[in-house]
């Protein structure tokens, strides 16, 4: 693991969306050699929770660490969770994963552990899980991200033709400070 991102004093919460395909701006890495995209139709909670981990550790990524077997395996496994894997070279390196939400699709997570940042991946596999969510007949996507995680995150989903409809300011919840 690399160093922990700092922590500030107040947490800014930056909620997105698009309400039609045709915002939708891709944008695909061109080399893709040996890059390749998997659904974990069926996924075990020890490899969900090592992908959380090994993408969001550094992030302070920590909900999903300390949910209860039973209610993670529930939500990993429901039909309306949708979870990709990015393996470079049979490494995974990092995951997209779509929650359905009624005519709606969150991006619950999403992200690449850090050795695989800054060579395009992101913006690949982001694109791609834009595409199945907009596949899965939703009539908005949306996410959110914070000043906690990496810096490139805002700006991708800006480019991918996100657009911002609410910002929340709170004081940094505890769980966030370890």
């Amino acid at each position: 693991m690399s160093a922990l991102v700092a922590i500030p004093d107040t947490l800014i919460i930056n909620y997105l969306e698009m309400t039609s395909p045709t915002e939708f701006r891709p944008d695909y890495a061109h080399d893709l050699s040996g890059v390749l995209i998997m659904q974990a139709e069926q996924p075990d909670i020890d490899f969900y929770r090592f992908l959380y981990r090994a993408v969001g550790y550094d992030l302070r990524w920590r909900d999903r660490l300390i949910m209860a077997d039973d209610e993670l395996q529930h939500i990993v496994t429901s039909p309306d969770t949708r979870i990709d894997v990015l393996y470079v070279n049979g490494i995974p390196a990092g995951y997209c994963e779509l929650e359905r939400q009624g005519s709606d699709t969150e991006i619950a997570f999403f992200g690449l552990r850090p050795g695989y940042q800054g060579r395009g991946l992101g913006k690949h596999l982001l694109s791609l899980g834009i595409a199945r969510a907009w596949e899965w007949g939703s009539e908005r996507v949306w996410v959110h991200t914070c000043n906690m995680d990496g810096e490139a995150a805002l700006p991708n989903y800006l480019k991918r033709g996100f657009t911002v409809y609410k910002v929340e300011e709170q004081p940094m919840p505890e769980r966030y400070k370890t």
